[in-house]
């Protein structure tokens, strides 16, 4: 995969992937929020593609995604809470496998950020609380201590 970003004018650029371009307007929505958005639509995806692959059906789906970011810099996410609310025609044990498959597995986005971010999630199916703040079993923001690299004073 491979983006190209260019400087168009004040705080705005253009991000050119290999099927289409798109504008970042920085003072409008920041890059932090487009990465959470884009995180969030990755698993929004896996929560269509998944159950349709089951031949199942999922309705009313929202995906909603709040962190908590180290004051200083750099900002990291040090926690991400995702809410899913979606109907579906599966019981709750299929609709809760389909989370825990698109946030331990498939979804790239959050794979890509869980050995530093301690992450949860909520479910809500067909109107029922059926997860509350269930934690992923892989990762979970570990702090990694590299300790002194002998040939960079620290």
């Amino acid at each position: 995969m491979k983006i190209e970003v260019t400087h168009k004018d004040e705080m705005r650029f253009e991000a050119k992937t290999a099927k289409s371009s798109f504008i970042i307007d920085c003072p409008v929505i920041s890059p932090i929020e487009y990465f959470l958005s884009g995180l969030i639509t990755c698993s929004a995806s896996d929560m269509i593609v998944i159950p349709k692959n089951q031949n199942k059906n999922v309705t009313c789906l929202s995906v909603s995604g709040e962190v908590v970011r180290n004051e200083d810099h750099p900002k990291k996410f040090n926690t991400l809470h995702l809410e899913y609310t979606f109907n579906s025609d599966a019981d709750d044990t299929m609709a809760a496998r389909w989370v825990m498959a698109s946030v331990e597995t498939y979804c790239s986005t959050i794979n890509t950020i869980r050995d530093t971010t301690s992450i949860t999630y909520s479910i809500t199916h067909n109107g029922s609380k059926i997860r509350e703040n269930e934690a992923m079993i892989s990762g979970g923001g570990a702090d990694i201590d590299m300790g002194e690299i002998e040939s960079c004073p620290s």
